[in-house]
């Protein structure tokens, strides 16, 4: 499994304007509304703040992956912020989140859905790659670091 393969760089925000996790998942929403990847916007938001009322999913390392399973979506996608400055997310390890990837699939499906929370977490361990995102200019260039260095 590829991460860039559900992970378009159409859906990666380098700069996230919102300053706290609700909003910081409302514009990787948008994001996905707005190339057509949502089936319902309000049906997608009200599932993954469900999912993040009943456990954080704030990590550690400056990363979250706030995901859901949703009527909303009819596939597999994935969006990825950046937030330099990090935002609360209630992570393990108290810091904030600057990294943060957003996960949605539908509710009939598991595997696809564990697989690519696992991809994420298994390759953020990386510190180097952690800093690679950081360190990006752009967009395409956060999306050219995952297509080529995520296994």
């Amino acid at each position: 499994m590829q991460l860039a393969d559900y992970l378009e760089k159409e859906h990666i925000v380098a700069d996230l304007q919102g300053n706290t996790k609700y909003e910081a998942i409302e514009e990787l929403l948008k994001t996905l509304k707005d190339s057509d990847k949502l089936v319902d916007l309000d049906v997608t938001l009200q599932d993954v703040m469900a999912r993040e009322g009943y456990l954080s999913t704030g990590l550690e390392n400056g990363l979250a992956i706030p995901h859901a399973k949703t009527d909303g979506v009819s596939g597999l996608v994935v969006a990825l912020g950046r937030k330099k400055e990090g935002i609360d997310f209630e992570s393990l390890d108290g810091k904030p989140a600057n990294l943060i990837f957003l996960v949605l699939s539908p509710r009939d499906t598991s595997g696809p859905h564990i697989q690519t929370l696992a991809v994420i977490s298994r390759n953020m361990k990386e510190a180097d790659l952690r800093q690679a995102l950081l360190d990006a200019e752009t967009a395409e260039e956060m999306a050219e670091i995952i297509k080529e260095k995520f296994k």
